[in-house]
């Protein structure tokens, strides 16, 4: 295995707090495409045995594609190994299965999700969402202290929220419930963003994505989904209600449609707004309709993806970018390096808003692309044009936040200046 001493290290999730480590993964797309990675304990977490680090755009997508390579179902998707206990639960959802492992089931909850999320479905949706975005957008301009406001506490962790549990069908008095179970799952790594971790009888914190602790949101999935057999509407947890789902399939099912559907456009937005505040000409030209807002979209997703990493694990031996790979190692794609490789992308560092082609894998690739990417980009192109046409060129106010987290790619803090003409 490649242990040279100038490997760098893109493992420890308190490095993604000062932002995206591009110095780091070009040194691995130039020198090490596939590289070792130590696991050490960060913060009370268990060490693990380590991991190939996959940071180039060919390779990421070769993985991606190659489920009968590199499986889902063998060790699931975060980094950090799950407890073998979890596993069998774990792998009822569509995301830790394989197509060639589990191509029954695997093809069943995706065509259960297609239809669930049908383009007019969504579609129908746009006129809610440009309505709440505009609103956000005026109340944070209404409540600014001092001409500035954070952006993520009063736009976009709302927004995201609350388009995704209009589409869901959850009660209004129920939505509050969402973000939190978010923020416990994915901000678990952050000591400032999620609450102190649960301790097992070793003194090491418990994995929150552990169906042992997950009993409160599985519960409440169940309840929603009886009364949605009582009460039917035209949303989407109606038609999983509806669909013949075990139980096991369908609380799996809301934990990543609440957790996966939420947080992509939660990183996203803030993402894209400090993208653009940080390249005031290209938001200029943006704001100006220079650039199609679709081909602007895609390109802020390419520079601040939603996930940072997926795991899959070696289901046999192999070589990858010339690396042998043994069965059972495990195997982690780095989406926002393989979205900056000069192979693929030319000036990968310039925010380009009408960049075509944009091959980027920000919503992965293969037969795990994301079924909610059209929702995604609805949210996203809509929340940027009401931007343009409501508000000032984005301008920090203080440093954003980010969080620590090695799979998320959050900001939890956005101050942005929020008064002014519209320009």
């Amino acid at each position: 295995m490649d242990h040279a001493a100038d490997v760098p290290d893109v493992f420890d999730p308190r490095i993604y707090a000062e932002g995206i480590p591009h110095a780091r993964y070009r040194v691995l797309r130039a020198h090490h495409p596939v590289a070792w990675q130590e696991e050490p304990e960060i913060a009370g977490w268990p060490a693990g045995p380590g991991f190939w680090a996959v940071t180039r755009h060919a390779d990421v997508v070769r993985v991606l594609r190659d489920h009968r390579a590199y499986s889902s179902w063998a060790g699931a998707t975060q980094i950090r190994d799950p407890d073998p206990a979890d596993l069998p639960f774990l792998r009822s959802t569509m995301l830790n299965q394989d197509p060639s492992k589990t191509a029954g089931d695997h093809g069943r909850l995706r065509r259960l999700v297609a239809r669930a999320f049908t383009p007019a479905r969504v579609d129908a949706f746009a006129g809610r969402v440009r309505e709440r975005a505009r609103g956000l957008l005026a109340g944070a301009r209404k409540n600014a202290e001092d001409g500035a406001a954070d952006l993520v506490r009063t736009v976009t962790d709302e927004f995201a929220l609350l388009n995704l549990t209009d589409l869901l069908g959850v009660p209004a008095a129920d939505r509050a419930l969402l973000l939190e179970w978010t923020v416990r799952i994915i901000g678990y790594q952050d000591p400032e963003d999620a609450p102190a971790p649960l301790l097992g009888p070793d003194g090491k914190p418990l994995n929150p994505r552990s169906p042992a602790l997950l009993g409160e949101m599985f519960a409440y999935a169940r309840e929603l989904a009886a009364h949605k057999r009582a009460h039917p509407g035209d949303d989407v947890m109606t038609a999983l209600a509806h669909a013949g789902l075990a139980d096991a399939e369908l609380e799996m099912f809301f934990f990543l449609l609440t957790v996966a559907g939420n947080d992509t456009v939660r990183s996203a937005a803030p993402g894209g707004l400090l993208a653009l505040a940080l390249a005031p000409d290209a938001y200029r030209r943006l704001a100006a309709g220079e650039v199609p807002v679709d081909r602007a979209v895609d390109e802020l997703l390419r520079v601040h993806p939603p996930v940072l990493s997926f795991r899959r694990t070696a289901a046999v031996d192999t070589e990858l970018a010339g690396q042998p790979i043994r069965a059972g190692d495990k195997v982690v794609v780095f989406h926002a390096s393989a979205n900056h490789d000069e192979r693929v992308f030319t000036d990968p560092a310039r925010l380009d808003l009408g960049r075509t082609p944009n091959p980027h894998v920000s919503f992965g690739d293969g037969p795990h692309v994301c079924l909610g990417a059209h929702f995604a980009r609805l949210q996203l192109r809509t929340f940027y044009e009401e931007w343009c046409a409501t508000m000032p060129v984005p301008e920090s106010a203080d440093p954003p936040r980010r969080l620590v987290s090695n799979f998320i790619n959050g900001i939890t803090r956005l101050p942005l200046r929020v008064s002014g003409p519209p320009r």
